[in-house]
């Protein structure tokens, strides 16, 4: 589904630093995410391609799909300022062909400090600090090779389903897809035992150390008609591609909050999309207006996707 979103682009200053000490990425590896979110429609589940950018203490979660929408929205922004170049008004138009909605959270994973941070974006970037899941694995005899890797099975209970893991034995990573870790080598392929949530390993590469091509910490920078650049923020578009650089690292310009008060902003954002947009925007001194899909009546609240089957099952009280 086509959807045309029109916003203004000015430069802005890091609205706060997280403190967190960045690791070296030294692989990243794809997954394919299914999840069958409305058990009343098995034969239409979300299809999404991800990305887990690891190292020896820290790794990344995100969606592989949204950072190409990232880097596309990037492309399209230059070359419209470029052609309205002494313009007094200057008009952006981001043009999205993304089929389905991206995962809007990134997970951070901390090992030696034992923590995890939720990042979510709105306008701002968002960030929820936890303490990282202990997982009860039980590591079976069980082998099995995915494209040549050699990797070992583990079950656990997590988050209200039964989980099987793949491990690479011989990749000493601590990480894995979602908020899946803690066995001793990456996880390379994982799915609950009804198969309704599957991550199927989709490739590996190793970083190189001075990969920095198309990677952005925190907000884009654009590079404007005279030469200079400006800093570039999208209502609703991720534009941090730091994932794609040689470090791991928590976004330079993030605002810690609770999961209470998070859920509190994205119920009034859901309630008056418009109206809330427009307050982030003044907030942080954006002049311009902020409109939604065409395809969506404005005016109306946001109609999500049927969800009755959550990734995390909460417990039977």
């Amino acid at each position: 589904m086509k959807s045309i979103l029109i916003y203004s682009v000015m430069a802005l200053f890091a609205i706060s630093t997280f403190a967190q000490n960045p690791d070296k990425a030294l692989a990243r590896v794809r997954y394919t995410y299914t999840h069958i979110q409305d058990t009343t429609q098995k034969d239409k589940p979300h299809k999404e391609n991800m990305l887990l950018v690891t190292g020896k203490n820290a790794s990344v979660y995100t969606s592989y799909d949204k950072l190409n929408q990232a880097l596309n929205a990037k492309k399209q922004i230059e070359e419209q300022i470029k052609n309205q170049t002494g313009s007094n008004s200057m008009k952006i138009e981001i043009k999205s062909e993304m089929k389905s909605p991206t995962s809007a959270v990134d997970y951070f994973f901390f090992a030696n400090e034992g923590k995890m941070f939720s990042k979510e974006k709105l306008l701002n970037n968002y960030l929820i600090e936890e303490t990282a899941p202990q997982i009860g694995w039980k590591i079976t005899k069980d082998t099995m090779n995915f494209s040549g890797i050699p990797c070992q099975k583990a079950t656990a209970n997590f988050k209200g389903r039964n989980w099987i893991a793949w491990y690479a034995t011989d990749i000493p990573f601590q990480s894995g897809p979602w908020k899946l870790n803690g066995l001793p080598g990456l996880i390379i392929e994982a799915y609950d035992e009804k198969k309704e949530v599957k991550f199927e390993f989709a490739g590996l590469e190793n970083v190189i150390a001075d990969d920095a091509k198309n990677a952005s910490d925190g907000d884009q920078k654009i590079t404007m008609p005279n030469g200079s650049t400006g800093t570039l923020r999208i209502a609703g578009i991720e534009t941090n591609t730091a994932y794609l650089g040689s470090e791991i690292r928590l976004p330079a310009n993030a605002i810690k909050t609770t999961r209470k008060d998070l859920d509190k902003l994205k119920a009034a954002r859901d309630k008056d999309p418009e109206g809330f947009m427009q307050a982030q925007m003044a907030a942080n001194g954006i002049q311009g207006t902020f409109k939604r899909s065409v395809s969506t009546p404005i005016g109306q609240p946001i109609i999500k996707p049927e969800i009755n089957n959550p990734i995390e099952i909460p417990e039977k009280k």
